[in-house]
């Protein structure tokens, strides 16, 4: 009881720093959801609970219900060597220079920018531009350039290198490639049509040809100067080495850097190649085999993806951008929200996310789907975790059953629920689950391209916010802003976020796909669903939903998800390799795979195999076999007999 106590003054004190409170002022029987905590801030108070106390939490164990009195309890448990705690420590790497895998979504986008998946993109990234004004012209590139140098220097990742048999690796820090080389454009005295069709021009460019760090550095940051001391700085970031809140880690970092020459970053004790390789030793603990067989065990039972009416086929698309649209929640609207939602026990993600859910549901014509999200990830494992860049975040599968009749209320503490009980299980990557459920479903297809993500409280979780003055640079302007999005193996896509006390939502949508007009209704639904929640009213009305359960299209009718059955081998009879190339390809699986012996009608991914060994195992052959088989043409046939015929079809016949 006596440590129990200790740990409760030392956690309020957590409490009271995250929540802006006198911590002998934090009641102990008062939820942190109640005091304005949210599931990011939960991340961060992990960490300070690592840090403080030295008891490590895992992210399942810290539910933003939990009381200042509960949370005292478990750690007093922890301490004492009792419950779940996470089973892999981070240690220093001994050497910094050696290869480190990819983690699961680093692996998919990497299978992406090999054209594997349908939806996919030469890049995935995401590009921004911001308003700048009382710019220091004289003194603004240099500055920039100056602390992007030091910023690289500081955080490895940014130096990161994608290697063909994906893998990454961290250059040096004082490697001439290492530093990513600032591009300015001056358009002041340009005419303002001139300067416009530039503008754009750029835009353009860094939205559909992103950086990728396979061949150079993973960022692209450019200056445009303009008259009267205004400018933009356009930074285009990929996705295999930066994720949403290491952008936001990477914004706060430069600008401070940028501001003071004499700036220093306090140091990082760890980076993100010591945090991959920790991490990589989960599989095969008893927590992951425990998170595994949480969510294998559940696969019968999730339902298909939203069956939104489609004009395309997905896997006959080919774009080029994701369209976008967004639209921002102002200041006392978004307050009032925000409060109804502290009234109700419910996040504001959780109750957006169910809005989003209800709107989906209307247009799909089903209440029962498949959702999945993005997830920050970063599992407490050492005070500096949220300091590092890197691509930490992960997808994770949310089952939906939105019940008929029920409120909203109701409705948003059963999508809370759901989403509490899918990241207590988080040891398993999204990415991991889905590929068994493909596995399940006899598909090579994506399980869940509808996505939701959400980084609203980000600024309470990292202490701060983004600064207004950026010194040389001048006054930020992010409410001034331009953005594209391009990830592989998604059909759409919201994503929350907040700016000073404002909350935006962007849909990122595959325009030619869906039919027309319709992301753009279920957008103005949404906006409008989540504008009513400032009302306490609309919280108990019964939410209107369609009766059916499971999508109800007919065969011919073309819909989000309603594709069946899609693997498929070039010859399906089974038995053993008929010829030299079936028998060649045959020994190279055995050899990837690890297996006996293969038939030539096994699957690949049945056999063990994933995406990312898929193309190492396709470079291999093409080296071998001098033939080289797609990522996509391998999805369609992941049998020997179907690779074969693959390999018969693309070589020359002879006169």
């Amino acid at each position: 009881m006596t440590d129990t106590l200790d740990h409760r003054e030392t956690l309020a004190g957590i409490w009271g720093r995250l929540l802006g409170l006198d911590a002998a002022a934090v009641p102990h029987d008062a939820g942190f959801l109640t005091l304005g905590g949210d599931s990011v801030l939960a991340v961060r108070m992990s960490a300070q609970v690592r840090k403080q106390l030295g008891v490590v939490l895992a992210l399942s164990d810290v539910r933003v219900e939990i009381t200042l009195s509960e949370l005292a309890d478990l750690v007093a448990q922890r301490a004492s060597g009792g419950g779940r705690a996470l089973p892999v420590d981070v240690l220093r790497r001994t050497d910094p220079d050696e290869p480190f895998p990819l983690l699961p979504l680093q692996q998919g986008y990497f299978v992406g920018q090999q054209d594997g998946w349908e939806l996919s993109y030469p890049s995935a990234h995401h590009y921004v531009d911001i308003g700048l004004s009382e710019v220091e012209v004289d003194e603004a590139a240099e500055s920039l350039q100056d602390a992007l140098r030091r910023l690289v220097a500081h955080q490895p990742t940014l130096r990161a290198r994608v290697l063909p048999d994906g893998q990454q690796r961290i250059l040096p820090a004082d490697d001439p490639a290492a530093v990513p080389t600032l591009t300015v454009t001056d358009l002041r005295d340009t005419p303002a049509d001139d300067a416009a069709r530039t503008l754009a021009a750029t835009r353009h460019e860094m939205s559909t040809n992103g950086p990728n760090p396979a061949d150079g550095p993973g960022i692209d940051i450019r200056l445009t100067l303009l008259d009267d001391d205004r400018a933009r700085l356009h930074c285009a970031v990929s996705l295999l080495i930066i994720d949403g809140w290491s952008s936001n880690v990477f914004y706060r970092d430069l600008f401070a850097l940028v501001a003071d020459w004499n700036a220093t970053l306090a140091p990082l004790d760890v980076d993100y190649g010591d945090y991959v390789t920790s991490v990589r030793q989960l599989p095969g603990t008893a927590a992951w085999e425990a998170d595994r067989d949480w969510w294998f065990d559940r696969l019968p039972e999730f339902g298909q993806p939203p069956a939104l009416p489609l004009r395309l086929d997905p896997a006959h698309a080919r774009p080029d951008l994701m369209a976008s649209t967004q639209q921002t929640v102002d200041s006392s609207t978004w307050a009032a929200v925000r409060a109804q939602c502290a009234a109700h026990g419910v996040t504001p993600s959780a109750a957006v996310f169910t809005a989003y859910a209800c709107v989906l549901a209307r247009a799909a014509g089903h209440r029962v789907m498949l959702l999945n999200s993005l997830q920050l990830n970063r599992l407490p494992l050492h005070p500096d975790v949220h300091r590092i860049i890197g691509a930490f975040a992960s997808t994770m599968l949310i089952p939906v059953e939105l019940e008929p009749s029920a409120s909203f209320a109701d409705l948003a503490l059963a999508c809370q629920r759901q989403f509490g009980d899918a990241a207590a299980h988080n040891l398993i990557s999204g990415v991991e689950v889905s590929r068994e459920l493909g596995r399940h479903r006899g598909t090579h297809r994506p399980v869940a391209p509808v996505v939701f993500q959400s980084t609203l409280g980000m600024d309470a979780a990292m202490g701060q916010r983004l600064p207004q003055d950026a010194g040389p640079l001048g006054v930020i302007d992010m409410h001034d802003h331009h953005q594209q999005l391009r990830t592989p193996q998604v059909a759409l896509e919201v994503r929350l976020f907040e700016l000073d006390d404002t909350m935006t939502a962007v849909f990122s949508y595959v325009e030619e796909i869906f039919e027309p007009g319709l992301v753009e209704r279920m957008f103005r639904e949404l906006l409008d669903h989540v504008r009513t929640l400032a009302e306490p009213g609309s919280w108990d009305s019964a939410v209107p939903l369609p009766a059916a359960e499971h999508p109800q299209h007919s065969a011919d009718v073309l819909v989000l998800g309603g594709y069946g059955r899609t693997d498929t081998a070039g010859d399906s009879e089974s038995g053993p390799p008929r010829d030299d190339l079936e028998k060649q390809i045959s020994l190279l699986w055995q050899d990837v795979l690890d297996v006996a012996e293969v038939d030539r009608a096994g699957n690949f991914f049945a056999m063990g195999g994933d995406s990312l060994l898929a193309v190492r195992t396709l470079a291999r052959l093409a080296r071998e076999t001098g033939t080289a088989v797609s990522v996509r043409d391998f999805l369609a046939s992941p049998t020997v007999a179907g690779v074969a015929a693959r390999i018969r079809t693309a070589r020359p016949h002879p006169a």
